[in-house]
């Protein structure tokens, strides 16, 4: 909405008006509400698993390896405080027992797609690919989930 927008529902009485800068595509690639039609597709935002295992950079790797061992998964996403991804133990990484600190395990920069990707475009790239997993972020690189072709297959 533009700002004259924004002040003019300000003076209508409401409260709590914004004037989001970046736009709408921006507001949907972070994986916001939307509205009308758009609201009604599926996307990888609203089919991304946010339970995935996560880590920090300073935690004692052999921890994080058992804790996700308990778990379904077999990755960990590895984020900062914001939740910013900043890298991937992958099935590997946690697969052996050395002893290695969570930054020499990781693989950096991992591949990452919007919430705002359509989700049948996303299951035919990732079964392509031959990929199990799709890693979700905002434009920020804010963690939202891991979408798994296995579970969102028709």
């Amino acid at each position: 909405m533009s700002p004259r927008a924004a002040w003019r529902l300000a003076s209508l009485g409401f409260e709590r008006v914004f004037d989001y800068v970046p736009g709408k595509a921006d507001w949907s690639a972070a994986g916001l509400p939307l509205e009308g039609d758009a609201a009604e597709e599926a996307t990888a935002g609203s089919a991304a698993d946010p339970s995935v295992p996560t880590c920090a950079l300073g935690d004692d790797l052999q921890h994080v390896r058992t804790r996700v061992r308990q778990t379904e998964w077999r990755q960990c996403i590895v984020v900062n405080d914001e939740r910013i991804v900043l890298g991937r133990l992958g099935r590997q990484a946690l697969e052996q027992d050395d002893e290695q600190t969570i930054e020499e395990a990781m693989a950096e920069g991992p591949s990452t797609i919007r919430p705002d990707d359509p989700l049948d475009k996303l299951l035919t790239r990732l079964e392509r690919q031959q990929l199990e997993t799709a890693l979700v972020t905002t434009s920020e690189g804010r963690l939202v989930g891991v979408v798994r072709r296995a579970r969102n297959a028709p």
